[in-house]
């Protein structure tokens, strides 16, 4: 899997609102039902286009993703400090992901019913695919109900690809 869809399926794998290296989140609103975009880029990517996907979520599929997210990063890191700063969710994390350690702060912030924001800092020792730092934003936004025929789950992939979240299977540990 490339470095850009790999950034994409490790976003959507948490719900959309957090990086793979989050925890619980304190009290923060449940995104609203229906479909929501989010746009998510790498500025500092050589690629630099952003990539775009759609979900279709309703509150069971959303805190599905949520637990996914937060159960894979309770594996996967030794450091999730998660608190909120005036109207902003922040995320101090140290992760491994393979021989990489991945040391990252987040900031979340908007409302979950229209919009909301991330933006992340990454610095990965030893560097990860040549890269020893990146950075990634990611903008959504909720366009309305879902569309006809698309049932809660559904994700529409930058290549047009329509998967579903709740069709996906764990990926049993190595032992």
């Amino acid at each position: 899997m490339n470095r850009s869809l790999h950034a994409i399926a490790s976003l959507l794998l948490t719900g959309g609102t957090f990086s793979a290296a989050n925890a619980a989140p304190p009290d923060y609103p449940p995104r609203k039902p229906g479909l929501w975009e989010m746009k998510m880029s790498q500025p500092d990517a050589p690629e630099g286009k952003p990539h775009v996907v759609q979900q279709c979520i309703d509150a069971r599929t959303d805190a599905a993703m949520r637990e996914m997210g937060g159960g894979a990063s309770r594996q996967a890191c030794s450091r999730q400090d998660t608190r909120k700063e005036g109207g902003k969710i922040v995320v101090d994390s140290v992760c491994q992901m393979g021989a990489t350690t991945l040391t990252s702060h987040s900031e979340v912030s908007g409302d979950f019913g229209s919009s909301y924001r991330m933006e992340s800092h990454t610095t990965y020792d030893p560097p990860m695919a040549g890269r020893a730092k990146g950075s990634a934003v990611m903008e959504a936004k909720w366009l309305g109900p879902c569309k006809a025929g698309q049932k809660p789950g559904d994700m529409v992939m930058p290549d047009g690809r329509t998967m579903n979240f709740m069709d996906m299977k764990p990926i049993p540990k190595k032992k």
